[in-house]
């Protein structure tokens, strides 16, 4: 038996269907949404369906923007010769609230995966490649995630751009600040090792 009406239902079944929203949170957003005022509901409806109409893939870059050019690859003071290569968009976000990266970038939107069937052709390599056809660039970093499937993709990467002749370099990864070294594993200590600094 239903415990509420057909359309609140139907919104929770919606609502759920969205990442990291369980049954529970989407009842508590929804009727959220059911209390609000009018003005706000339609608001936040036409936010959503302007930005599902509007927002696209950057033309150089491939992050998601309402323009050609996203404001990064737009911005002549970047350094156009540094790709930094992320695996999705919230990583590049990351990279720019640290204010230190002054290069641009290249979004995969994914990681090779053969697990789950992902291979180099389900991400954005062959775009990534045609820009090193630019003799402007100098450097790729590859800032994969530590995992599995992120080591994978940038070691594919880095054997597709050696031969051209292009600079590639990994990100460092190793002990997180504030991590107790008794409580991380292995391969993590060994990166940190392997990418110490002098100081």
């Amino acid at each position: 038996m239903d415990l509420y009406s057909g359309p609140i239902n139907k919104l929770i079944s919606e609502l759920s269907t969205l990442p990291g929203i369980g049954e529970k949170s989407a009842g508590r957003l929804a009727f959220h949404l059911i209390n609000m005022p009018q003005a706000r509901v339609e608001r936040l409806a036409n936010t959503i369906l302007e930005a599902k109409n509007t927002v696209r893939y950057c033309k150089s870059c491939y992050t998601l923007t309402d323009s050609d050019l996203c404001p990064v690859c737009a911005n002549e003071n970047r350094d156009h010769s540094t790709i930094m290569v992320v695996e999705n968009v919230r990583d590049l976000a990351a990279y720019e609230k640290t204010g230190k990266f002054n290069g641009v970038y290249h979004v995969l939107h994914g990681a090779i995966s053969p697990m789950i069937g992902i291979g180099p052709g389900d991400i954005k390599l062959k775009e990534l490649i045609e820009r090193l056809k630019d003799d402007t660039v100098k450097e790729v970093i590859i800032a994969t995630n530590s995992s599995l499937e992120g080591e994978t993709t940038a070691m594919y990467i880095s054997k597709l751009i050696k031969p051209s002749g292009v600079r590639v370099t990994r990100i460092a990864s190793g002990v997180p600040v504030g991590g107790d070294l008794e409580c991380i594993d292995e391969v993590t200590l060994l990166r940190a090792l392997e990418g110490r600094i002098e100081l």
